[in-house]
């Protein structure tokens, strides 16, 4: 007998900004060009990692933290439409309405139908991964609603007109020098004398940001926890800009990712132990605010919420990959990657860089969408990433597992493709210790493709792709197995030897 767990037999897959421009190696390449970015995420990365390792080492039981976390979001993945209808229910309870969206297009149109009620043409916004992946703000610009970003890095980069490259600090690729040029560039009323001290910018950005909270009617939020059993929401900040848009507007529109929930109030106290410490290396966030649906006289009247799928069911579908979803965006597995420490977030092309980038956006939006499918190969498979996953997300097992998928996905059905030929053969060779000495008779040949640098720099067809970043150093005069075979064959026994000695024994 089965269970059905609400996954759809044909998975809808996700839309908006979800799907690679470039293929990972080509945006790669044209990143690593950028010097300044590299030393600023070589700078950010390691000061967080080091902060981050510091509180972690404070816990004794950060193990056991790790594994009730993961074991918490499992249950929820496997109950999530039970879930879903229990929040609900205590959502609506309390005077909140709830909105469910398929993919980005539902979830824009949504948002923008509950801002035009409102009759208003400008907005504020607390940091949201889910409306950057739906690309909120570009499409709410085009139907003529003014979206302002209120956290200071979100700030920043919709100013310079750039897009986010870390999920906890989205400018991460800018230095302070290039932050006071862009707020001179493009801030209205910003001091001409501004220099680029922290408190400075910081200054600057309240000042101009102090309006836009006094005058907004409506307010756009993410949430980082919902509470199934008494409809409460959850977003945890450091500026306290989200805790000026959740109580002054008139109304609050929450946009959430349907993986977001959490059983019961008791499993917050794990998530509030482990989100702070992975994502800025504190012990508490500065500001954790929760509201559950409306109180009369007390912040917004009219509180939505649109719950938005958006792919996320087609990463439930899958039984390998599906623990992507228990992500909690704290960023510690790109602050301890190799690969995204010198590429930068924009190589990734989605909302989600990074190691959960590179499983999160080909799952939600298919591994046969064309760039996304570079993603899972843009890892060295150190493992780092799941050491550092507060909820023990084995990132390096589903990467491997969405190559496979790739590769399936290419494989032609009647005519064999050069990765195939070559797996034949492989086969073929290990499969007898005779198959793979007769291979080894052709060394020799191996030694005059090296020429007199004894280096291989360029290979045929699909192997290519190792020779471009690397040479193979020619081949020896001899096989192991054979100069083994001729040391010791004086030494070998003779015929029906050792079965005498074992009659004897």
């Amino acid at each position: 007998m089965s269970t059905y767990l609400g996954m759809p037999t044909l998975p809808v897959y996700g839309r908006g900004n979800l799907n690679a421009v470039d293929s990972f190696p080509t945006a790669a390449r044209r990143e690593l060009g950028n010097a300044q970015l590299r030393a600023n995420l070589e700078h950010a990365t390691h000061t967080i990692r080091d902060k981050r390792l510091r509180v972690v080492g404070e816990l004794p039981d950060w193990e056991d933290l790790r594994n009730a976390g993961s074991a918490v979001k499992e249950s929820v993945m496997a109950r999530l439409p039970e879930l879903l209808e229990e929040f609900e229910k205590n959502f609506t309870a309390r005077g909140g309405i709830i909105h469910w969206a398929r993919d980005a297009d539902e979830a824009n149109e949504i948002v923008r139908d509950l801002i035009r009620a409102e009759n208003v043409e400008e907005v504020v916004k607390v940091k949201s991964m889910a409306t950057q992946e739906i690309g909120l703000n570009e499409y709410l610009e085009e139907q003529g609603i003014a979206a302002f970003e209120t956290d200071l890095a979100e700030l920043i980069v919709q100013l310079d007109h750039d897009k986010p490259s870390h999920i906890l600090v989205p400018a991460i690729h800018k230095n302070r020098s290039q932050v006071r040029e862009i707020f001179l560039r493009e801030m209205p009323g910003v001091d001409p004398e501004l220099t680029n001290e922290p408190a400075k910018l910081a200054e600057a950005a309240r000042s101009h940001l102090r309006r836009k909270f006094l005058s907004a009617k409506v307010a756009i939020s993410g949430a980082n926890f919902a509470i199934a059993e008494s409809g409460t929401l959850a977003v945890v900040e450091s500026e306290g800009n989200g805790r000026m848009c959740l109580t002054l507007p008139e109304t609050l529109i929450t946009v959430m990712g349907v993986e977001k929930l959490l059983p019961a109030w008791s499993d917050l106290e794990v998530f509030m132990q482990l989100l702070p410490r992975s994502s800025t290396g504190e012990r508490m966030n500065p500001y954790t605010s929760l509201w559950t649906g409306v109180t009369e006289g007390d912040g917004p009247q009219n509180v939505h919420l649109v719950l938005v799928d958006n792919g996320r069911s087609a990463a439930l579908a899958d039984e390998m990959g599906r623990s992507a979803l228990h992500c909690i965006r704290c960023s510690a597995c790109m602050n301890v990657c190799p690969v995204y420490e010198r590429t930068g977030g924009h190589a990734y092309g989605s909302t989600y860089p990074g190691p959960i980038g590179a499983i999160l956006s080909p799952m939600m939006t298919g591994i046969k969408s064309e760039e996304n499918s570079s993603l899972p190969y843009a890892s060295s498979l150190c493992g780092a990433c799941y050491d550092a996953c507060p909820v023990k997300i084995n990132i390096p097992e589903i990467l491997v597992h969405l190559r496979s998928v790739d590769v399936e996905s290419k494989r032609a059905k009647k005519v064999p493709t050069q990765m195939d030929l070559l797996m034949k053969g492989a086969s073929w060779a290990f499969s007898r210790g005779r198959n793979l000495g007769l291979l080894e008779k052709g060394l020799p040949l191996g030694k005059l493709a090296a020429g007199r640098k004894r280096k291989i720099t360029k290979l045929p067809g699909i192997a290519a792709g190792w020779t471009q970043s690397r040479d193979i150093p020619a081949p020896p005069a001899q096989s192991f197995r054979d100069w083994w075979a001729k040391e010791h064959e004086d030494s070998r026994p003779a015929a029906g030897t050792a079965n005498q000695g074992e009659n004897q024994a």
